[in-house]
């Protein structure tokens, strides 16, 4: 007996495909140019909160797509400006350096995420205030993201990275390693893991407070030593053997700062939504009742990395040393693995 669709979810169906292509309909695309585009130029990112996707391209002019709307200069086809909008960005050039403000909106502005097509060669810088994912690939500049929560995700690099999370995986992938561009990859609560091609040349540190320091290379590629960092080890009676309750004080102590540190990223993300969702509904009842706007509650500012107190080191070379290699998390695993090449 064949199953029948019932005319209400065909229906339903239907309007759902047609809201979403009408929400896809809403996204707008603006494109901007470097003043000298036969230079490698830097795109300067910062945001609230939302997921962002940079893509590098053979292109000479940076293209944003977003359902944010841009706040522009440029009259609109009906005769108006957008001054503000829910939710919108500002876009602009100068020296060389486009900048992408989602974040002066603060409070008020949703959540918007951003697709970005930029030069191959170009700079990336990335503040994420309050959290989203990050993705970014395809870069030979250099590229630097600091974001409070929310997973990073690079593939394809050949320049030099920094990138810093406090809540969130961190997967690397780079294509090649060159003197003078280190690569440093650091979260406080969540894995890291870090892919490189086999016959990469670098001088490694590998560090975690909580959780393993794994790879995929062999002991003649990966030359290592690994060391306990931060540790004073106290005096013991005799009678008691060594690491005992030494040792569960210690890792109890780590234990503690993690959590410590878990916590605070999660106060610091808790107060931003708590904050963002009364200063809409402050905004939005002021309107309906034709009073004035209440003043915006000031931007949280993202806590500092808890100091590296402990945990184990593991540094080395691989293949004989090179560029520097920084892979640090306070609570989950490191893993070093070798790249696997394209089919």
């Amino acid at each position: 007996m064949k199953s029948r669709l019932s005319p209400s979810f065909v229906l339903a169906a239907a309007v759902a495909l047609l809201l979403l292509a009408a929400a896809r309909a809403e996204e707008a695309v603006t494109k901007i140019k470097f003043s000298d585009s036969a230079k490698p130029g830097t795109v300067k990112i910062v945001l609230a909160r939302g997921d962002l996707r940079i893509r590098g391209d053979d292109t000479t002019e940076v293209t944003v797509k977003s359902e944010a709307k841009p706040v522009t200069k440029t009259t609109r086809k009906d005769g108006l400006r957008v001054l503000t909008a829910s939710s919108s960005f500002a876009l602009s050039e100068k020296d060389n350096v486009i900048t992408l403000d989602a974040l002066s909106d603060g409070w008020v502005g949703n959540a918007s995420d951003f697709q970005i097509i930029v030069p191959r060669t170009t700079t990336v810088n990335v503040a994420n205030s309050f959290g989203g994912d990050i993705t970014c690939g395809g870069i030979t500049g250099d590229v630097e993201i600091k974001s409070l929560n929310g997973e990073v995700t690079l593939t394809d690099l050949t320049g030099g990275a920094l990138v810093d999370t406090m809540n969130g995986e961190i997967h690397a992938s780079v294509v090649a390693l060159h003197d003078g561009k280190p690569l440093s990859f650091t979260s406080m609560n969540g894995e890291v893991v870090l892919r490189v091609p086999p016959d990469a040349k670098a001088n490694v540190r590998l560090r975690t407070q909580n959780g393993s320091i794994l790879t995929d290379f062999d002991e003649k590629a990966l030359v290592t030593k690994t060391e306990a960092v931060g540790r004073t080890p106290r005096a013991q009676p005799a009678h008691r053997s060594s690491g005992s309750d030494s040792d569960d004080d210690f890792h109890t102590a780590v234990h503690e700062v993690v959590q410590a540190g878990i916590e605070a990223a999660r106060e610091v993300a808790d107060a931003a939504r708590e904050a963002a969702q009364a200063a809409r509904a402050a905004a939005d009842a002021a309107r309906r009742d034709g009073t004035s706007v209440p003043p915006m509650p000031p931007i949280i500012a993202m806590p500092p990395m808890p100091p590296m107190t402990g945990g184990k080191l593991v540094y080395g070379t691989l293949n004989g040393g090179g560029p520097e290699v920084s892979v640090t998390t306070m609570n989950g695993d490191v893993t070093l693995r070798q790249l696997e090449a394209k089919k």
